[in-house]
């Protein structure tokens, strides 16, 4: 089993429709039509949506993802039109919403990797290949792959996985040349994206992101660049043949699968709350990751 531990009422906002309860977002629609997207503090792991929050994470996100379409605008266009609060939305929606242009979504997970990790790294234990493309001989766990290379996934529903799925099948469901701009469009943010990391420390192992339409402009959507979708990991402690440290949620993974928790994750028993200790030590790497990728100090 997973999903949610405890699935959460959507706040009722006059003019706004509630469309969707996601791991982390509740999607509205407006009068006009756009999409407000709030960000909560909800966390998942291991395909569960637990019943613990973090603290300023979803505003976190938020503001992260505002600071990467800056810094992309001139790659890609962003989804974003307004970060006013809706008329009549609670106080604490603050920093945490974003209105946005309703776009036809493409259904693909658009993952680029510059590092072998993950499922990118049981795929090439098996085979030497990640979603059917051949990589060299000899990578470990955190190698640097030869070029950054795209890993497309359709996407699943909450607490099922996606699954990691050749270019020629996304070409074969959304068509060649929209695969091609996918594969184009994600690279390059990817490349933008490591150097920019890269120059503040930080390596960006690997990331997704999601694309729609706006007519025939193929925008980026959704969050982009966060340590909720992304790999971060602090480059002076980087060491191929091992699990890295990184700037994400990885506390409470650990803490899971660890005795003290007292959750056999094999069964089909939902996890049990985060001790405070964990929670405090997952925001703290949410706010270093904020505070090193921008320069601006989190307050």
């Amino acid at each position: 089993m997973s999903g949610f531990v405890e699935k959460p009422e959507p706040v009722e906002v006059p003019g706004l429709v509630h469309l969707h309860t996601g791991k982390v977002r509740e999607l509205y629609q407006n009068e006009a039509g756009d999409l407000v997207m709030v960000a909560s503090d909800r966390t998942s792991a291991f395909d569960w949506v637990l019943p613990t929050e973090i603290p300023d994470k979803g505003r976190i996100l938020t503001q992260l993802s505002l600071w990467w379409f800056d810094q992309l605008a001139d790659l890609v266009p962003s989804h974003v039109l307004s970060t006013e609060l809706p008329a009549g939305a609670p106080a604490d929606w603050a920093g945490r919403t974003l209105v946005c242009k309703s776009l036809r979504m493409v259904p693909v997970e658009c993952v680029a990797r510059g590092y072998l990790t993950g499922s990118g790294l049981l795929e090439y234990n098996e085979s030497r290949t990640v979603c059917g493309l051949a990589l060299p001989e000899g990578l470990v766990d955190g190698s640097e792959l030869p070029a950054p290379i795209f890993t497309p996934a359709t996407k699943a529903a909450v607490g099922e996985h996606d699954e990691n799925v050749s270019y020629e099948e996304v070409a074969r469901q959304v068509g060649a040349e929209t695969a091609a701009q996918l594969r184009q469009a994600t690279l390059a943010v990817y490349g933008r994206a490591r150097d920019i990391a890269r120059d503040r420390g930080i390596i960006l192992a690997d990331t997704k992101f999601e694309f729609g339409h706006d007519g025939d402009t193929l925008v980026l959507a959704d969050e982009v660049l966060t340590p909720d979708s992304s790999r971060f990991w602090p480059a002076d402690r980087w060491e191929p043949g091992r699990s890295q440290q990184s700037f994400d949620k990885q506390f409470v993974r650990d803490w899971l699968v660890s005795p003290p928790s007292g959750w056999d994750r094999a069964s089909e028993q939902p996890p049990p709350p985060l001790p405070p200790e964990i929670v405090e030590a997952t925001r703290a790497k949410y706010v270093e990751a904020y505070e090193r990728l921008t320069g601006v100090r989190w307050s």
